[in-house]
């Protein structure tokens, strides 16, 4: 049995592609030992201002990692098109000779569910595509209209092919299935969601029941991109809580310029904006803090999605604070406690839910029983394996 996995984000990358991947492939090796399993992903470049040193080839045990340098003096959209097409042709110089009885992509941006796709094809193998964005829903929001008007009907043909192709489908959101389901009838639909890593387990145990700090001290740590809309929530916000709330954003991202630029201009004095950690460093800021943020910008796209941060956050006993819409709304209201939800962007709602917050919060053990990462992953490596009979 050889397996592929093609991930653009791999361990140790900080991103939630990165976890997934990383947690299903020790998954694979934990239970199926006597398989031997590639897989093509790149060298950390998530952000330019985080990198962990790592081989660009790497074998343990009967696992085998080949890591593409994609690496650019561009950035933006033109440097991503340009760091694809590096992983693209690193891929298909990594398979020339190989054979495999199945292949998994992950993607989140569709081009490499794509990659996913071709290799199926020349290599006459079933594919299991991971989801875990809608690509052209983001697309129609986020991007101008020119631009859209002129990629949505390549987009959607690259799609097309691409689910077309796979036996089986996997979301890690039923918030997307609709989307799918009417598009693409008749395919093997999956739902293996994010879930909470080992090393966030042993925070639930840790009852707090009281705030800790003086101001009180709000953490998010992510992306700053476009997506998740801090530039648009986190300036206004501070500013009207100056002297109750310090803001720790913990992170990097396209918008981040914006958001410095927009502080200055509002002379916000109780936001920190600090550089991406690693995961044990970033367990000592969550265990200093009162309350948890996320945020989702108001598109349409970001409706259907479930943030994979909602997984770390639920393993401390701590308020979170998020804005967010759609399905991931019904999604805490049947899972979760101790989640404030206010109308993405709006300053207003955000105050009010602040002031609704308790701090009186018991740990969410059912919720962490059913996501925990581990016991997803089997199931998906499971799943995967048994993907010849289909």
């Amino acid at each position: 049995m050889n397996l592929l996995i093609i991930s653009f984000f791999y361990k140790p990358d900080l991103s939630a592609g990165s976890f997934r991947t990383t947690a299903l492939v020790e998954s694979l090796k934990r239970n199926y030992p006597d398989a031997k399993v590639d897989v093509i992903t790149t060298l950390p470049n998530r952000y330019s201002d985080f990198a962990e040193e790592c081989k660009k080839f790497e074998y343990d045990g009967n696992v085998t990692i080949y890591r593409a340098d994609v690496s650019t003096r561009f950035s933006g959209i033109l440097g991503q098109i340009i760091s694809f097409f590096f992983f693209f042709f690193f891929t298909l110089k990594i398979i020339m000779g190989r054979n495999y009885t199945h292949i998994y992509a992950t993607s989140s941006r569709l081009m490499t569910a794509f990659l996913g796709a071709i290799v199926s094809f020349l290599k006459k193998v079933p594919l299991y595509l991971d989801i875990r964005d809608i690509f052209i829903d983001t697309v129609e929001d986020v991007f101008p209209k020119k631009m859209t008007f002129l990629v949505l009907p390549i987009l959607s043909i690259i799609e097309k092919f691409t689910i077309n192709r796979a036996q089986i489908v996997n979301v890690v959101s039923r918030g997307f299935l609709p989307y799918f389901e009417k598009k693409y009838k008749n395919k093997n639909y999956r739902f293996f969601t994010n879930g909470i890593d080992a090393i966030f387990l042993d925070q639930y145990n840790k009852y707090t029941c009281h705030k800790c700090n003086d101001p009180l001290v709000v953490v998010y740590a992510g992306n700053f991109g476009d997506g998740q809309g801090l530039h648009k929530i986190i300036p206004q916000l501070a500013k009207r809580l100056e002297g109750q709330v310090l803001f720790q954003l913990i992170g990097n991202g396209g918008r981040k310029g914006e958001l410095e630029q927009t502080l200055n201009n509002l002379n916000v004095n109780n936001v920190q904006l600090l550089p991406p950690v690693n995961r044990a460093e970033l367990l000592k800021y969550y265990d200093h803090a009162d309350i948890l943020f996320l945020h989702l910008n108001d598109y349409d796209a970001f409706k259907k999605v479930i943030p994979s941060k909602i997984f770390e956050y639920a393993c401390y006993n701590k308020p979170i604070w998020g804005g967010l819409s759609g399905y991931i709304v019904d999604f805490i209201d049947e899972n979760m406690e101790s989640a404030h939800v206010f109308h993405p962007c709006d300053v207003d709602d955000a105050i009010n839910k602040f002031n609704e917050i308790d701090f009186e919060v018991r740990p969410r053990e059912a919720f962490i029983h059913k996501y925990t990462r581990r016991n997803i992953m089997d199931a998906l490596a499971d799943d995967l394996i048994e993907l010849k009979h289909y």
